[in-house]
């Protein structure tokens, strides 16, 4: 396991807009996330931001309410990940709730045509005769294929969330929270959370033009759609902000009451999650990666299929199909890490820091949609930004980056293409992930400028990885009770961290499982409460057996088995304590 430094937060202590019966260690953990009142902490929809405040959004539903009076045919265009699957059902079933009744779909083949509007991809769009393509996460770096649809006469209107480049596509309409200068105050939106903006405005817009009286149909729920935002949301790993903690919990609350729709049911069946307690890490650890399977191995259709299920015994069955390529999934991932870690040779390193700052990896035999797993796995092993390549054929190849804290991997490629416009064709992305397409003889020089690039960024920024904590807790405090609470009180994940405590502990027993976890029995010190800890992928698990002490950064987490419920600790990582003299 990484050396990694265990630091406790730093705690704002201005908590005056808290109630004093709020728990004391719940106080400690909203300082620690910047939260200064309760009202931070209300998730009800109401507190969400105006949907017209999203710039582009008055046209671009004015237009589309002119599309539904027409019949006109909408073609929506999605990204091949669970973001973009959401986005494409979110879209699909709200536009039909809205009275459309036009509405067809097609996802990028990953393989075949990459990533957002190609011009390969309009041309499979034009045979479908749209009046409108409508993207969804995708659009915002589609120069060629939007002039390619207009030159068709297709209208092109975008919804995306993605960093637009120097130049933005000749598109129709745009809504772009990540736009310059708008004014929407969430630039964390996920490419579902986009969508569902734009049919928020345009079922206000329809109301106040008497479209559903005309038509004689209720005004829809759009708020039955918040089980897909909040499955997105989560599995595309943008920032919980206050909007999109109150989109992924009313989600949450709405899949807790049985209420979720029977594709997402039938994936928390085949991954053995229970409905009642659902949190967030269940959609991004247990539902995301069988809905990514698809896209990574086959075809996303697959995984909008089943969200598009009105039949829960059609959606296990093709819940089934996605847990299958999810277990081949995994099976590859495994192989090409292995791959990775031997062309890495770590043990030709006496020093950590003798390793390149950024990492660039190829082998002819990976696939293409599992390398951005496997760069995110070494990303995590060094605490540097990692770039996994797979072949794209025809002297091609294509890589999927991961990066850390403090080195912005979309805007660094950026810098890079502009300095050297000979080496990057396409790229595009985030703060944390993007992708890019490379030349194969272009390989090694790149790795190198890549590598002198992120140092030049890394400079200033502490090598040694830190992991931060919420403190200590006291034996009182690890309760059942208070496990649950920390469940419920709010969706946790990127930007907004599950709490993580840290202590020394005395182990009563260990062992491992599976050849890769370690299990241990724990008291505090002077303590006789025993708990139970449980450390997952552990490399040389074996020689964390037979320790008197240990140091713990660890969540506090309910584990459930034969319908008992014990508290546990999660750990997220371990130091061996020298026993005292």
């Amino acid at each position: 396991m990484m050396r990694k430094r265990i630091v406790q937060r730093q705690v704002d202590e201005q908590m005056a807009g808290f109630s004093s019966d709020c728990h004391p260690v719940l106080k400690r953990v909203w300082g620690g996330r910047n939260i200064r009142r309760e009202d931070d902490l209300d998730h009800r929809l109401a507190r969400l931001p105006h949907p017209e405040l999203l710039g582009g959004m008055v046209p671009m539903v004015s237009r589309l309410s002119v599309a539904l009076r027409r019949n006109e045919r909408i073609l929506i265009v999605a990204d091949f990940d669970a973001d973009g699957a959401t986005g494409c059902v979110v879209a699909k079933r709200g536009l039909e709730m809205l009275g459309a009744t036009n509405v067809l779909f097609t996802v990028p083949d990953r393989f075949k045509f990459g990533y957002g509007l190609t011009p390969e991809i309009v041309e499979v769009a034009g045979r479908h005769n749209p009046n409108i393509i409508l993207t969804v996460d995708n659009g915002i770096s589609s120069i060629e294929g939007v002039r390619c649809a207009r030159d068709q006469g297709i209208e092109v209107l975008i919804t995306d969330h993605h960093l637009p480049g120097s130049e933005l596509p000749e598109a129709d309409f745009i809504v772009n929270p990540n736009l310059p200068n708008d004014p929407f105050p969430s630039k964390c939106l996920a490419g579902v959370g986009v969508v569902f903006y734009v049919l928020s405005a345009l079922r206000k817009h329809l109301r106040e033009s008497g479209w559903f009286d005309e038509r004689g149909i209720p005004e829809p729920n759009l708020a039955s759609l918040l089980d897909f935002v909040a499955l997105g949301t989560v599995a595309d790993v943008v920032e919980l902000d206050h909007t999109n903690r109150i989109l992924v919990h009313q989600g949450l609350l709405r899949i807790r009451k049985g209420l979720g729709h029977p594709g997402i049911r039938a994936l928390l069946e085949v991954a053995g999650r229970p409905v009642g307690n659902l949190t967030a890490s269940d959609l991004g650890f247990s539902i995301a990666p069988r809905l990514n399977a698809a896209g990574r191995l086959e075809d996303m259709a697959i995984g909008i299929e089943c969200l598009l299920c009105d039949e829960f015994q059609q959606a296990m069955s093709i819940a089934g199909k996605l847990d299958t390529l999810n277990r081949e999934r995994r099976d590859i991932e495994s192989r090409m890490k292995e791959q990775a870690l031997a062309l890495l040779d770590l043990d030709q390193f006496d020093d950590p820091s003798q390793i390149a700052a950024g990492i660039c990896l190829y082998e002819e035999s990976w696939h293409q949609g599992v390398v951005g797993i496997v760069a995110s796995r070494i990303k995590e092993r060094l605490n540097r930004p990692v770039i996994a390549f797979a072949s794209a054929g025809d002297g091609w190849m294509k890589g999927s980056a991961r990066s850390i804290d403090g080195i912005h991997i979309r805007d660094l490629l950026s810098d890079l293409a502009t300095r050297h416009p000979h080496l990057l064709s396409k790229f595009g992305g985030h703060a944390m992930a993007a992708g890019l397409s490379l030349k194969m003889e272009d390989f090694s020089e790149f790795s190198k400028l890549f590598s002198i690039m992120v140092a030049a960024r890394s400079k200033g920024l502490d090598g040694e990885p830190v992991i931060y904590t919420d403190g200590g807790l006291e034996v009182s405090e690890m309760t059942l009770d208070f496990a649950e609470l920390l469940q419920r009180v709010a969706p946790w994940g990127h930007g907004f961290p599950e709490p993580v405590f840290q202590g020394d502990f005395e182990v009563l027993e260990s062992r491992v499982l599976k050849n890769q976890h370690v299990k241990f029995s724990l008291c505090l010190p002077g303590k006789d409460q025993v708990f139970d800890g449980i450390a997952f992928f552990v490399e040389c698990p074996e020689a964390w057996l037979e320790l008197d002490r240990i140091r713990l950064a660890y969540r506090l987490d309910v584990n459930e088995f034969r319908n008992v419920r014990r508290v546990q600790l999660m750990i997220e990582h371990m130091q061996v304590l020298k026993s005292p003299a």
